[in-house]
């Protein structure tokens, strides 16, 4: 359905249209090459839709203000970074009263106690530890899943997503295990550490563990990195019998399913990982993320590390579990992330997927719309993928970008790596409805 030199054209009126609206972004961008590779902070900022990356004054709530003073309507949040929001008003004063009283001392706070136990409750593990983003609590958990277990392997699931550690960049070509093509500087081919399976294939993942060589499996319980790929009915359930069974350890990131409500995707369905880690919005967009285990877990872990190498084993850093961290974890989880928060914000992600689908509807497109509480997509193809591999094979590189770029030149930020949006408290129906408005005008000019 796709004339794909209209699609070109329209891609080439958009950046030229994104050009002449940002001068100052792109004065800015032109300076910064001369001391940041590439113009930008981190290699990925390259990959926003325009011809250069909008330079950002400030933000509040569900807004941002770019530095040409355009205002947009932010659906990314920092790709769930500040999923609460901009400063969110519950946690904005906790974190500046404690910079006041200091950052990091090396020793633990009471607010640290506070975060422990708020964990406990909202996803059932009794014992955490705190690290400084995602990448790193995942990392320490595979660390420790294979020091008690004495295995060599871990498992993943095609094109997840756990941050930068190591082990997961693999993928699957009909059926081989491979480094991903990406993979920048690989210590070693990930497949002498890793095994991967596709998502809801329960045979492949029998006979990946039947060996009893793999210390443990890192899951997202849905996918969400490669688009939001949901359990098929009993695979959760498999996927902890076979674990159980053959003593692999289960380890859950909740990083991008916690906008499955207060306690993730584990919470919301009852789930009992062995370990489990979070990141990115639990403090409110300061850099934090926590790493829980439960009983046997634990018991296993105590005494098993030496007291006088701990410091040198490959686990911490002198920044996890600072003050500051703690202090807006705590702040985030009282007063921020919270089941009012949650309820508002699913609602209004279901007025989002029933604004899109309507328009998917009204003009009869072979595309999908999937949602995973506060988080919503669209999808390029007219059947949900049930896995990694099916998920990429539909991925239309031009298609994502004249949609985000018309949607930025509209005022409006989609997560640049996929169609997803994601629903602050501070978002409101009139923003809501303002996309679906766009998403319209953008589809009506691909047609015409």
């Amino acid at each position: 359905m796709i004339d794909r030199t209209r699609l070109q054209s329209l891609i080439e009126k958009e950046l030229q249209l994104f050009e002449e609206t940002h001068p100052r972004s792109k004065a800015l961008y032109e300076r910064a090459k001369a001391s940041l590779l590439d113009g930008v902070p981190m290699n990925w900022m390259v990959k926003w839709a325009g011809g250069f990356p909008l330079f950002v004054k400030e933000g509040s709530g569900a807004y941002f203000t770019d530095v040409d003073d355009h205002r947009y309507i932010d659906f990314c949040l920092g790709d769930t970074g500040s999923m609460t929001g901009h400063a969110p008003t519950g946690s904005v004063e906790a974190i500046a009263d404690r910079v006041r009283k200091g950052v990091t001392f090396m020793l633990p706070t009471e607010d640290s106690i506070w975060v422990g136990e708020e964990l406990t409750r909202r996803f059932g593990l009794p014992y955490w530890q705190v690290a400084v983003s995602a990448t790193d609590a995942n990392r320490f958990a595979l660390r420790l899943a294979r020091h008690i277990t004495k295995r060599k392997y871990v498992l993943v699931f095609n094109y997840c997503y756990h941050g930068t550690v190591d082990e997961t960049f693999v993928t699957l070509t009909d059926g081989d295990a491979h480094s991903r093509v990406s993979n920048i500087g690989p210590a070693i081919d990930p497949t002498m550490t890793t095994k991967v399976v596709e998502f809801n294939d329960i045979e492949a993942l029998e006979k990946a563990l039947a060996p009893g060589d793999v210390a443990a499996v890192l899951a997202e319980p849905a996918m969400t990195n490669i688009g939001i790929i949901q359990p098929e009915p009993g695979f959760l359930d498999a996927l902890r019998e076979i674990t159980r069974r053959t003593g692999t350890l289960l380890i859950y990131d909740e990083t991008h399913t916690m906008s499955a409500g207060p306690g993730g995707y584990t919470g919301a369905h009852g789930l009992k990982p062995d370990m489990l880690t979070v990141g990115k919005a639990i403090g409110s967009g300061i850099p934090t993320a926590v790493y829980g285990f439960s009983h046997e877990v634990a018991a296993m872990i105590r005494g098993s590390i030496d007291l006088e190498g701990a410091d040198v084993g490959g686990i911490g850093g002198t920044l996890a579990g600072n003050a500051l961290s703690m202090a807006a974890m705590r702040a985030t989880l009282e007063n921020v992330l919270t089941e009012e928060y949650f309820e508002r914000n699913i609602a209004l992600a279901e007025r989002f997927a029933d604004g899109v689908q309507s328009v998917i509807d009204e003009k009869q497109l072979p595309w999908i719309v999937k949602r995973l509480g506060c988080r919503t997509e669209y999808w390029f193809r007219d059947t949900a993928p049930r896995n990694g591999g099916e998920a990429a094979a539909a991925a239309d590189y031009e298609l994502d970008r004249y949609m985000h770029l018309y949607a930025l030149n509209r005022g409006i930020l989609m997560t640049p790596f996929h169609n997803m949006a994601l629903i602050s408290s501070q978002t409101t129906i009139e923003d809501i409805d303002y996309h679906t408005k766009v998403f319209r005008d953008s589809v009506e000019e691909l047609l015409a």
